[in-house]
């Protein structure tokens, strides 16, 4: 129950949205004699916060997933729906227009003081481009796409969850799973390519068990050894990654393609 209350409180922010929230639904509660719209904007409001805040529902959720995911059940909560309808409905009872424009500029200021400016965030960043990831990324893939057919790229793990956002024909040997530390997930691979000094010993043998065709490593990974030793070309190099070709493993170029 405390844990819960403690993501609601978060869930809250500055507190002043979910104020004009409860006060809209006490608005409704005395004003809208639609069932339809009780049921949305009433009914299933109040009965998803008694489920919330349930010590036996919250138990059973907090034991099958991971706690901190127990929040996303108040993304169900019709907040902005039912400020905006409030607000519509209290604009269209007033009978002089200047009073109703005076009360809309009211509204819109309050919901605009009800939160914070979304660019000064420290987890706001400008988009590099229109796939909104980095440009490493749209490069790279870009440059060891084979049209018609699937590749197996090794890519470092500040890459991987945006990799098969931009182009699911590359593929890689292990994903985003690998990139959360409390889902505890391990690879030999990815603890092999998470190194300080990367052991080309141990990971070459592993990245061709796994079928990469390319391995992308940063221009300033320390290897021990040499890759070319181990018959790893390099394919190209772009944006402070370079790409490395393992002619090991064949990549077939369907026909017809260049």
């Amino acid at each position: 129950m405390g844990d819960a209350a403690a993501l609601f409180r978060e869930y809250m922010g500055t507190g002043l949205i979910v104020i004009w929230y409860m006060i809209s639904l006490i608005y409704l509660w005395i004003n809208e004699k639609r069932k339809y719209l009780r049921l949305l904007f009433l009914y299933m409001p109040v009965i998803l916060l008694l489920v919330y805040f349930n010590p036996l529902f919250a138990r059973l959720v907090y034991n099958v997933a991971e706690g901190e995911i127990y929040y996303r059940i108040l993304w169900l909560l019709p907040i902005t729906p039912v400020i905006a309808y409030t607000t519509v409905c209290i604009y269209g009872r007033f009978m002089d227009r200047r009073r109703a424009d005076l009360f809309a500029l009211c509204a819109v200021g309050m919901i605009a003081v009800s939160g914070s400016f979304i660019y000064s965030s420290p987890l706001f960043s400008k988009a590099e481009n229109v796939w909104h990831m980095p440009d490493s990324v749209v490069h790279i893939c870009d440059a060891i796409r084979v049209p018609g057919r699937e590749v197996m790229a090794l890519f470092p793990l500040e890459l991987v969850s945006y990799v098969r956002q931009y182009d699911p024909t590359i593929c890689m040997p292990y994903g985003r799973e690998m990139t959360v530390d409390r889902w505890h997930y391990r690879d030999l691979l990815r603890d092999a390519m998470i190194e300080e000094i990367i052991d080309a010993e141990k990971m070459v043998p592993l990245a061709r068990e796994a079928g990469c065709h390319y391995c992308i490593l940063p221009v300033n990974q320390k290897i021990k050894g040499e890759l070319k030793e181990y018959g790893w070309e390099i394919f190209g190099e772009t944006d402070g990654y370079i790409i490395y070709r393992d002619p090991v493993i064949e990549l077939v170029v369907p026909d017809g393609q260049p």
